[in-house]
């Protein structure tokens, strides 16, 4: 007969495999990061944010803390590692002001990690007490991982682009939330159970947003291209050195001649292609 604790285990397996999932979906945009050695407009908050969760989860799931927890140590435990990866691109990649911020976040989450785990190891003697402190320490950041895609989606609603906003965090993020929160509510765990059932609301809240905004979107990816496929021609300088009994033989008193003219910028169109032809014509 299978037990709650084989379910609850092979939902853990699962959760882990998801959870692994959505700590490398954003390997697509630190791709493109490395590719084009910017950060653009994308944000560390998110980053950061799921760094000090994993280390917070990882003290939860400590024998000392709160035994039989190893499926919780061994997910978050890779996560701190594909995640400090993340935010050392980022600060690789970014302006002096930015890096400046993430690392000073980063000595601020390692101090407070450090802080909570000499304290709840030396003044609280029982794994009750280590479980409730801990617990409701991962509670909050927890959310705070969860929560942090907030700042893009207020980017989302002002700029009608969902083009920071990858579609599969926002689908890994409700499929691990699902999991997880399965996976408390089987052996009633309320530290896990919050955190990750409102992930799964704010990862449903991402996906609507995506829905509303997909096709703005692709309206402005592709204004973008129809203008980087525009020529704009904003200054024309000719020079023509005079040569003694040569086409430009008038302009050798002068020493040469030039054309300096500011036109608009307009688009290769049969109206840009006749100003050309007029400005051959005048210099011919």
């Amino acid at each position: 007969m299978v037990t709650a604790d084989t379910i609850r285990t092979a939902i853990g397996v699962i959760g882990n495999g998801t959870a692994l999932v959505l700590f490398l979906s954003p390997v697509p945009t630190f791709y493109r990061i490395w590719k084009k050695r910017a950060v653009e407009q994308y944000s560390a908050i998110p980053y950061v944010a799921t760094l000090l969760n994993c280390m917070m989860w990882v003290l939860y799931g400590l024998p000392a803390v709160h035994p039989h927890s190893m499926l919780v140590i061994t997910i978050n435990g890779t996560g701190m590692a594909i995640q400090l990866t993340y935010v050392a691109l980022f600060l690789l990649y970014s302006a002096d002001a930015a890096r400046r911020k993430v690392l000073l976040l980063l000595a601020a989450e390692v101090a407070f990690v450090g802080a909570v785990a000499a304290m709840v190891l030396t003044l609280a003697h029982s794994h009750g007490k280590r479980s409730m402190i801990v617990g409701v320490l991962c509670v909050l950041f927890g959310t705070g991982m969860y929560a942090a895609p907030l700042a893009v989606m207020k980017m989302v609603i002002q700029t009608k682009s969902v083009e920071y906003m990858p579609l599969f965090l926002s689908l890994a993020s409700l499929v691990n939330g699902i999991c997880w929160t399965a996976y408390a509510l089987i052996k009633f765990d309320l530290y896990i159970t919050i955190p990750n059932g409102l992930g799964v609301l704010f990862a449903v809240a991402q996906l609507v947003l995506y829905a509303i905004y997909y096709k703005s979107t692709q309206q402005i990816i592709e204004a973008r291209k129809r203008k980087a496929g525009q020529v704009a021609m904003t200054e024309v300088v000719v020079d023509a050195a005079a040569r003694p009994g040569g086409p430009n033989a008038a302009a050798a008193n002068t020493g040469g001649w030039r054309i300096k003219q500011r036109p608009p910028s307009f688009s290769l169109l049969p109206e840009g292609m006749e100003w050309i032809d007029r400005c051959l014509r005048i210099l011919r």
